[in-house]
């Protein structure tokens, strides 16, 4: 890794923390043509895995099932100086016991559903039989704090 590199990539626990805060996973797995299948993802983390829902049938799905090869990007920033993210190299592993669709699902509700959200848990799970979940099984983590440069290019 060179010394720029070092000087911004983030500690375990700024990762983690980062991943916490973070809104949206782009999700990549590997359509059946061999391009990359892009999406954006909700995600939670539970005890430090990070996992996501999706419909069975669904084109991530099927891409999964074929090859569970995924790259995960979670980044914010406006300016240089501001840009942080997290690129998750993964193997995704898909669970489709329904108790843990739901478990799943109840932490996605709490994460991004609002008070104010017309959508009740009941009727957000009510889909979880027609869902998997899959947790990312990380084989690599490549992060970047550009606030570490302290306005430095």
């Amino acid at each position: 890794m060179g010394k720029r590199r070092s000087l911004i990539a983030m500690t375990d626990d700024e990762r983690e923390a980062f991943l916490r805060e973070g809104r949206t996973l782009n999700l990549a797995s590997i359509g059946p043509d061999g391009r990359p299948h892009l999406v954006a993802m909700w995600y939670c983390l539970i005890e430090g895995t990070i996992w996501c829902w999706t419909y069975a049938k669904s084109q991530k799905a099927v891409n999964l099932r074929r090859d569970p090869r995924v790259t995960g990007l979670v980044e914010t920033g406006e300016h240089y100086e501001e840009l942080r993210g997290v690129t998750v190299y993964a193997r995704a592993v898909i669970d489709e016991d329904l108790d843990q669709i739901r478990r799943v699902g109840r932490h996605l509700f709490a994460r991004y559903q609002s008070e104010e959200s017309a959508v009740s848990e009941v009727t957000f799970l009510d889909s979880a039989p027609k869902r998997i979940a899959f947790a990312l099984m990380v084989e690599e983590f490549v992060s970047w704090d550009h606030r570490k440069l302290h306005g430095r290019y």
